[in-house]
């Protein structure tokens, strides 16, 4: 996830044709047939042989990104781009975050149909009573950390004491570092928690602002890799198990499962074959991200998607599949840290129903 909402709506989608030499030939054969055998149903079966030919609108639908489009979203550009969603009888819209809510919140109420989420703020809406269900996880494991420069030589969370942490202001930072420091018995007490909001975590590091902040490898880790600037990582999901939750996850609501599960079939379906194909063709896919998103750093969506499409799918049976236990387990462990009013039934949070079977 990329923490700077910098958003241009674009994008519209195809339609899909009938051959109309077929349509003209299937009326003409039903007119003669009425005229050869007389009966009296025969003008009523040409109009419906006419009527079944017609072209069938696609279903219109959006997606709502959580920021602005990165390598986290490339296989929604390759579904557009490859005619996989056209394919599936979609007529899909990209669109960015609303200033009239959150993801979650629209996603939930259905003014938007699909969303880029994360387990943790599911976990959060569902306790909330937001509706929301992941389908997929874009990334089967927690591909953040904490990083520092190597210059500062933070190696164990021991080394945090004495340091000054620059992060979002989120309850969940304070308890994952608590977490961190209390399996190498250091003392939390000794962080300076402060909270750089959007300013790029890597510049404020290297103006020496922060020691240390929380970023995903994929996107700002790679982009200080370009820029020279080496970096230390201790990895969330080698913190504890539990915390290696999915994020980001593609998510829809309960309504639109209930009553348009076929069009969440439909979607799901093209847009496993999307990352399927960055999966497979990470330079090809990421030239499309780049002609759907040209203000961004192209060096850097290409050396992004090299590394991140490995991550797709990792070491899990097919690309989205989604475990009970990440959900359970994670879930607990926002309850016991106080993240959470209360616990939720997880199995009620995600689905791996829409996915293709493997």
């Amino acid at each position: 996830m990329i923490k700077k909402p910098i958003f241009k709506p674009k994008f519209m989608g195809e339609k899909r044709k009938l051959n109309h030499v077929k349509k003209v030939l299937s009326v003409t054969i039903a007119a003669g047939l009425c005229s050869l055998l007389l009966l009296t149903g025969c003008s009523t079966n040409a109009q419906n042989s006419s009527a079944s030919s017609q072209t069938t609108k696609p279903d219109k639908v959006t997606i709502m990104l959580d920021w602005t489009p990165n390598t986290n979203h490339t296989g929604l550009y390759v579904a557009k781009d490859k005619g996989y969603f056209s394919k599936e009888g979609l007529d899909v819209q990209i669109v960015p975050p609303s200033s009239q809510g959150t993801v979650e919140q629209l996603v939930a109420t259905g003014k938007a149909d699909f969303g880029i989420s994360a387990q943790e703020q599911v976990t959060d809406a569902r306790v909330q009573g937001l509706p929301l269900v992941s389908i997929a996880t874009i990334l089967q494991h927690n591909t953040s950390g904490f990083a520092s420069l190597k210059s500062k030589n933070i190696l164990t969370a021991k080394d945090f004491e004495g340091k000054t942490y620059g992060g979002w202001g989120m309850p969940s930072e304070s308890e994952t570092i608590k977490a961190l420091m209390a399996k190498e018995h250091a003392d939390f007490s000794k962080v300076k928690m402060i909270n750089i909001g959007d300013a790029d975590p890597v510049a404020s590091m290297s103006k020496g602002s922060v020691d240390l902040t929380w970023i995903f490898y994929g996107w700002e880790g790679i982009q200080a890799e370009l820029a020279g600037t080496p970096l230390n990582m201790i990895w969330v999901k080698d913190i504890n198990p539990v915390l290696d939750d999915y994020t980001p996850v593609l998510v829809t609501n309960e309504k639109m499962i209930q009553e348009k599960s076929d069009v969440v079939r439909r979607f799901t379906q093209a847009v496993s074959e999307g990352y399927q194909y960055a999966i497979k063709n990470p330079d090809d896919a990421a030239n499309i991200l780049i002609k759907n998103a040209p203000e961004e750093d192209q060096k850097l969506i290409k050396a992004s998607q090299a590394w991140i499409s490995k991550q797709y799918q990792a070491d899990a049976p097919q690309w989205g599949v989604q475990k009970a236990s990440v959900w359970h387990n994670y879930a607990q462990w926002m309850f016991d840290h106080k993240l959470l009013d209360k616990m939720i039934d997880s199995d009620k949070a995600f689905t791996n129903d829409f996915l293709p079977k493997a």
